[in-house]
């Protein structure tokens, strides 16, 4: 089985991010799983979102403690959540270069981790404002990538069969990220 975890706040698409990526296992012939927990529902509020997906059908139905993957689509999340709680092979981080990850490195030396600039990239694509670029379907890009897990073939469907709205900009988007994405 294949856990992801997602953080965000509230606004960022992390909610969608997960239900995108559940789409693309689909895609692949895989039982899946995508939802969201959330705490104080608004804009700009922490969320968290969980996205399953297995060769087997998936019995359990609680959140994600221990994630394979974690997905953090704004980097000031990594100081006040804990985002590497339970975490067993790769985080992946909206970020525009290595300030910071430093310190989680040096704390969890054997974690792999991943950063893309999803900002830029939505930002460069049309995808929300300048103030609050929407970032998930860039973020589902580089995930394929670093992951290994689902193919951007799967993820790119996913995303056109989900937003019908600037579908073209968010598989743009979504590839942009594939390339650029970097492991630190």
């Amino acid at each position: 089985m294949i856990e992801v975890r997602f953080h965000g706040r509230g606004g960022q698409g992390a909610v969608v991010a997960s239900t995108i990526l559940a789409e693309a296992y689909a895609l692949e012939g895989k039982w899946v799983q995508g939802f969201p927990f959330f705490g104080v529902e608004r804009r700009g509020a922490p969320v968290t979102a969980y996205t399953r997906a297995s060769d087997k059908k998936i019995r359990s139905r609680v959140q994600i403690y221990e994630p394979d993957y974690v997905v953090v689509l704004e980097r000031n999340l990594i100081s006040s959540v804990d985002v590497t709680k339970g975490l067993k092979k790769l985080l992946l981080i909206n970020a525009p270069d290595d300030q910071d990850l430093g310190k989680l490195k040096d704390s969890h030396p054997d974690l792999k981790i991943a950063r893309v600039n999803g900002t830029a990239i939505a930002i460069r694509n049309g995808l929300g404002s300048r103030t609050n670029p929407i970032i998930n379907t860039a973020i589902l890009g580089a995930f394929s990538k670093c992951s290994g897990t689902v193919s951007l073939g799967s993820v790119l469907a996913a995303i056109g069969g989900r937003i019908p709205a600037k579908s073209e900009a968010n598989v743009r988007a979504a590839t942009e990220a594939y390339k650029e994405v970097v492991i630190c």
